[in-house]
């Protein structure tokens, strides 16, 4: 049995019945020539606030030439974005995640508000990437998600700049390590141009990571947004989704548990953001798949780290596309067993096929050979224990530290913690703790970019740790735990801590605690008095209400 192009626009657009919205539509442009073809959404996160959506227009242009040169009619729209490395330390940084889900939500209603038969997302900056893709697992049309691209390295004394080099820079002017002068020069020259950051931060995590999911054509989203063939690959992506609109291969027969792997595979050897971890359980979530916070961990431990990326390694997106991009990581898995190679992609081939496909750039050292990984095992863990018994993240890629032990130094908000690192109050082997940033207590979970480029820039990046129940930038790099859970405002034992109390983290033995008596603990939960919500009416507080624990994807439905 065929599957029908038009499987739900016909019902909105054929017989008398529908002539007012024929008439609507021929209001803007479309034809009766037109409306007898598929409909095919095409979604972007178009914003001028942004260089990492700026582009989205001109893909969209290229898709919609795409989709007509199939066979179909294109129909665009766009969304909303919040661009974290602009909102970054601020109050707005808390609209960042809430964003993921009102552009999953906007995606969603506009397709099944318009019948459409499938869907093009594009998508830019860290949320709208897996925003697209939720959205394609809850509509389960067939569809299939383009990255706009990574921005080009900037340059400066001969040193190659991303936005992490910026935030870094501000922690070395605040602690008199550089003037003004070499702060504004290296302002200047990070961000050259259109483009989501450059480094393995969360968009090009997100990017890979879906490759390898096989949501996205192996290799498109690895072309920089200003390469000459980034609109080739759009056209071909507009011509893609007709094809798999003929077949009728939907998101859900491709977002399977084992290409979930996949994709938790690529994170960890390519020591990709720890936000992979919410925005992965969030799209399982949406597909109806089975996954835990303790997959990631299980994957980690028999992944090698393969991939030496900022923020913590040498080299940026656009040299690991030139060096063969996903598809060589793809084939070190194959060859190291790890991944699971029948898995289908969008594209009609199997992971496996794209993998065997590669094409390596002779002596490039972006990406490891297999007999010298940079790590036997992956970018980052899962820890439990008395002060996370549901869990938390640690990144590991960058370091070879595995145990800390220190006094806690407590904040309640981001802000506190930057001022002290910025006045010089934070001293070697402390720990700090910032609470009340979680999913419920931002509401938002924001990122810690700030306070983690002031330790880099303060020279204290190796000899302290730092622990939240909020997020990290996928550019933050050191001895850093985040999303744990139970949060703050949900009492958890984050909530009781006090200054001085004596935290060990042990990575191998993937504990999180502190030295104070169970006893204790609850008595001080017991007396905690968390603070006053910020945010009572509106986006936020509906979301606070509503959004779950980190360890479940931090979503709302």
């Amino acid at each position: 049995m065929t599957f029908d192009p038009r499987h739900k626009s016909r019902t909105l657009l054929e017989g008398p019945d529908r002539a007012p919205a024929r008439a609507m539509l021929k209001a803007v442009g479309f034809t009766d020539e037109d409306l007898a073809r598929p409909l095919v959404g095409v979604a972007h996160c178009w914003i001028e606030v942004t260089p990492c959506n700026f582009n989205h227009r001109k893909l969209a242009e290229k898709v919609k030439e795409g989709v007509r040169a199939a066979g179909g009619t294109p129909i665009e729209f766009n969304t909303i974005t919040v661009t974290d490395g602009i909102a970054m330390g601020t109050e707005g940084m808390k609209a960042s995640l809430i964003s993921r889900e009102n552009v999953a939500d906007a995606v969603e209603l506009v397709a099944r508000g318009h019948l459409f038969d499938a869907v093009v997302g594009i998508s830019g900056c860290d949320k709208t990437i897996p925003a697209m893709v939720m959205a394609l697992a809850r509509l389960n049309l067939p569809g299939l998600m383009l990255y706009g691209g990574s921005i080009m390295y900037g340059e400066y004394q001969g040193r190659r700049l991303t936005i992490q080099d910026v935030f870094e820079a501000v922690g070395a002017f605040n602690s008199g390590k550089m003037s003004a002068a070499e702060l504004k020069e290296i302002e200047n020259r990070a961000c050259p141009g259109e483009g989501a950051c450059a480094g393995q931060f969360t968009a090009n995590t997100m990017s890979t990571a879906f490759e390898m999911l096989g949501i996205s054509p192996m290799g498109f989203n690895g072309v920089p947004a200003v390469d000459s063939s980034k609109g080739e690959v759009a056209f071909q992506c507009g011509r893609l989704v007709l094809d798999l609109l003929r077949k009728g291969v939907t998101p859900r027969q491709i977002i399977t548990r084992k290409a979930l792997e996949n994709a938790i595979a690529g994170v960890m050897a390519t020591g990709g953001s720890t936000n992979a971890v919410l925005h992965l359980l969030a799209v399982a979530r949406e597909a109806g798949v089975r996954l835990s916070i303790d997959d990631f961990d299980r994957v980690s431990r028999k992944t090698p780290l393969l991939a030496d990326l900022k923020p913590w390694g040498r080299f940026t997106a656009p040299e690991m596309y030139k060096a063969g991009g996903m598809a060589v990581v793809a084939k070190r898995l194959l060859d190291a067993g790890v991944l699971h190679l029948n898995e289908r992609t969008v594209t009609g081939r199997t992971i496996g096929e794209e993998a065997r496909a590669a094409r390596e750039e002779p002596g490039q050292q972006v990406i490891r050979p297999l007999s010298s990984p940079l790590k036997p095992t992956g970018g980052m863990a899962i820890l439990k224990g008395n002060l996370a018994p549901g869990g938390c993240v640690i990144k590991l890629a960058g370091h070879e530290k595995l145990v800390h032990r220190g006094p806690a130094r407590v904040f309640d908000r981001e802000e506190d913690a930057f001022a002290a690192v910025k006045k010089g109050r934070v001293r070697a082997g402390d720990v700090i703790v910032i609470r009340y940033e979680g999913p419920k207590g931002g509401p938002g979970m924001r990122e810690m970019l700030a306070v983690t480029g002031a330790l880099h820039g303060a020279g204290l990046a190796d000899s302290v740790a730092l622990m939240t129940d909020g997020r990290f930038s996928g550019a933050t790099h050191g001895f850093m735990i985040a999303h744990i859970v139970p949060e703050a405002a949900d009492r958890g034992p984050i909530a009781a801590l006090k200054s001085g109390d004596p935290i060990v983290i042990d990575v191998k033995r993937r504990r999180l605690d502190v030295e104070v008596s169970p006893s204790e603990i609850k008595k001080r939960l017991r007396a905690v008095k968390p603070p006053r919500p910020r945010y009572t009416t509106g986006a936020m507080a509906k979301y606070a209400r509503l959004v779950s624990s980190a360890s479940e994807g931090a979503v709302t439905g």
